[in-house]
């Protein structure tokens, strides 16, 4: 199979470096758009859509393959594959996408150099008295259950609470949108991957430097996560944005984009 048409894949801009792009759940690839345009005169620049996602080839997906985090990382390093890419990437992920990314980085050190990672969460469920991912397990099993029963209402009730207090109507409008448009099936499995995945155990292999980008006020990741990541990521940088919500790409976009000139 072609993997450019399968991940929908895009280059943007031929610069000598390469910043790769990867969406949170739920998402697309035009998350993106308000931050490629800062980096087009030096980077050359790939996004792209998880399968499931986007306008992702919907016959390439299998629920056994998306059921981890791991099919999706494979995703990512088949876009590098396909694109020849293997060193100097820097990986920008979102949400979902910093988990995702690090377990590529583990399985392909020498592909990336750098790690700019968005509202990261290696794990939603709260592990007492150690660890605050920001959830209850029946909190979240809740809301898979509320995506079974009623999709739409489900889109609607969680896109509001992603954008948050910054985000306001247009960005809660763009992730009701985006949950919307992707495949219920799909995204059901994505959820309960994203959910209930626990990578912690893996920050101690990631070797690749990155930059942690924490929103303040997130209801998804609290401060807590973003500096336990900090302390388990050899090499990390933390950076808190003053930012409502998880989504600062898409409702603080200067703030992401001067954060990553300076990192990078």
């Amino acid at each position: 199979m072609n993997i450019l048409s399968r991940n929908n894949v895009n280059v943007i801009g031929d610069g000598p470096k390469v910043l790769l792009y990867a969406h949170g759940f739920g998402c697309n690839q035009a998350m993106w758009s308000q931050i490629t345009p800062a980096f087009a005169a030096t980077h050359r620049q790939v996004v792209f859509d998880y399968v499931g996602s986007g306008r992702s080839d919907p016959s390439a997906f299998d629920a056994q393959r998306y059921s981890s985090l791991s099919g999706y990382a494979q995703d990512l390093l088949d876009v590098c594959d396909a694109l020849d890419l293997h060193t100097g990437v820097t990986l920008v992920g979102h949400s979902v996408s910093c988990s995702i990314g690090l377990l590529a980085a583990i399985q392909r050190p020498s592909l990336f150099n750098k790690l700019v990672l968005l509202g990261p969460n290696p794990c939603f469920l709260n592990a007492p008295p150690d660890y605050q991912g920001g959830f209850e397990r029946q909190d979240l099993e809740g809301l898979l259950d509320l995506m079974d029963q009623n999709y739409m209402g489900w889109a609607h009730y969680l896109a509001p609470v992603v954008s948050g207090e910054d985000g306001g109507e247009q960005v809660s409008g763009q992730l009701s949108d985006s949950f919307c448009s992707t495949d219920p099936v799909m995204a059901r499995v994505f959820a309960q991957a994203t959910f209930f995945s626990d990578n912690r155990s893996d920050l101690a292999q990631v070797h690749t430097p990155a930059l942690v980008l924490q929103h303040r006020h997130d209801t998804l990741a609290p401060l807590s996560v973003g500096t336990y990541l900090h302390q388990h990521l050899a090499g990390s940088t933390l950076q808190v944005l003053d930012v409502k919500g998880h989504c600062a790409h898409l409702s603080n976009p200067q703030l992401v984009i001067e954060a990553m000139r300076a990192y990078l």
